[in-house]
């Protein structure tokens, strides 16, 4: 696959983009957002799916260990709801006067003289406001989020019309079954959403930014294949100084005119 460059200013560095990841790492986890975020998506699994309360924690935990998010893990197992209802419930309802403005983080992105991308599994709204809270609306060239890679209709993500009807749940699937029978010969149903972690969805993305990913860079938790481990998002500059000097020492800050561009398109 080949990548066009569109900064050639940095076209022969070692890094020409930065893919960011937005909630838990843009804000903190101390902010709380999160916790109220899982608030939501527990109280839509039990009061829009009728799941019953004793399950839904560990329900909610299940789904996103082996999903990625728990609503590509609800489509996977059965449930048909619309996305858009989905994300309204879970992120139309967040306190998000929890965030505050982040001046010292927006400084340290707009000097870097690099490609800067949101990539989030949440809703393009979610994003949006994540970001104006923190001030941070023209420090990415562009938001790739939930819409940008799940073609859907009225909200509603269309059946993977690669799967097979085999593959196609026509009733719910016992996760709890197949957790507690590891050995078994079980095999996990597919989910139609297109989201992280999974490579199909970074495929997608690297198409759509224009982005080389041997030239790309991120959790505070060190893993396999992960270079870098930082426990905050202020400790870029120390944990990468070499960002910084792509472009030498004249190099000026990146700025995006005034909001960020939101991605819709889908890659099929």
């Amino acid at each position: 696959m080949e990548y066009k460059n569109e900064n050639k200013q940095v076209s022969n560095q070692k890094y020409d983009c930065l893919l960011f990841d937005l909630d838990d790492t843009i804000y903190p986890l101390t902010s709380g957002l999160s916790k109220e975020v899982t608030k939501n998506i527990q109280e839509y699994m039990l009061q829009k799916l009728c799941i019953e309360e004793a399950k839904v924690p560990e329900l909610c935990v299940s789904l996103y260990k082996f999903y990625g998010t728990t609503l590509a893990g609800l489509r996977a197992i059965g449930y048909q709801f619309d996305c858009d209802d989905f994300h309204s419930y879970v992120h139309g309802r967040l306190p998000y006067m929890m965030l505050k403005p982040d001046p010292v983080l927006r400084n340290l992105l707009l000097s870097l003289p690099i490609r800067k991308v949101i990539f989030t599994n949440a809703d393009k709204t979610h994003a949006a406001r994540v970001l104006s809270r923190l001030g941070l609306e023209d420090c990415f060239e562009r938001i790739i989020s939930f819409e940008t890679l799940n073609s859907t209709d009225k909200g509603t993500v269309l059946v993977d019309q690669d799967a097979s009807e085999s593959e196609r749940p026509t009733e719910l699937f016992d996760i709890d079954d197949y957790c507690s029978r590891p050995n078994a010969d079980l095999e996990l149903p597919r989910t139609p959403v297109v989201c992280k972690p999974f490579e199909e969805a970074f495929e997608q993305v690297f198409k759509i930014a224009n982005i080389n990913p041997r030239k790309t860079v991120g959790t505070s938790h060190r893993a396999e294949g992960v270079d870098y481990a930082l426990e905050s998002i202020h400790n870029i500059k120390e944990a990468l100084p070499e960002l910084w000097e792509v472009a030498g020492e004249n190099s000026e800050s990146i700025s995006y005119s005034g909001k960020v561009s939101i991605e819709t398109s889908v890659i099929a």
